[in-house]
């Protein structure tokens, strides 16, 4: 037990002292040897408008940084109005479940599309132009092919967050 509180006591810690990692990340999000260059860190604080959260999640979709998508995305769920958490934290499981097929892990990948799934439908009509049904037919797309272990090309990883007629408005 001692030796565990000692490790812990070298972990990166903030000013309240909460645990925090500044290893650097590649772009899957896993953790890179220190002194290494990796891809940018969100910042832990990362608070922002659900318009802005959701342009700057789906960038990173866009880029194939589908774990850089769900830090941004689960700021959101941890910031954002509590009635709007089981939303968030389903876009971010989402995000998470992408990763894990980036990263060739295909059991993480099955629990955290099945997770986003149920909390996308149970949350009801979503707000933000935000495309749930749509999200949740390509998460189920995707179970399928996790189960018959078929590929999954990049390209299928970089899903649109919100509706079409959203994204026009928002460019425009």
């Amino acid at each position: 037990m001692a030796e565990s509180s000692q490790d812990d006591s070298a972990r990166d810690r903030d000013e309240t002292g909460r645990a925090r990692n500044a290893r650097p990340r590649d772009r899957f999000g896993r953790p890179l040897p220190m002194g290494s260059v990796g891809v940018p860190r969100i910042p832990d604080d990362l608070s922002l408008p659900p318009a802005e959260t959701l342009a700057y999640a789906q960038r990173l979709l866009d880029d194939g940084l589908a774990f850089n998508a769900h830090e941004v995305l689960e700021a959101a769920w941890k910031n954002g109005p509590f009635a709007e958490r089981m939303l968030w934290q389903g876009l971010a499981q989402f995000a998470v479940g992408l990763t894990h097929i980036q990263r060739g892990n295909s059991k993480g990948a099955r629990t955290l599309l099945e997770r986003s799934v149920a909390r996308l439908e149970a949350f009801g009509p979503p707000p933000y132009g935000i495309d749930s049904s749509g999200l949740v037919a390509h998460a189920t797309a995707l179970l399928a092919n996790l189960d018959t272990g078929e590929p999954i090309a990049e390209e299928r990883l970089r899903v649109r967050l919100t509706r079409a007629e959203q994204d026009s408005r928002r460019r425009n």
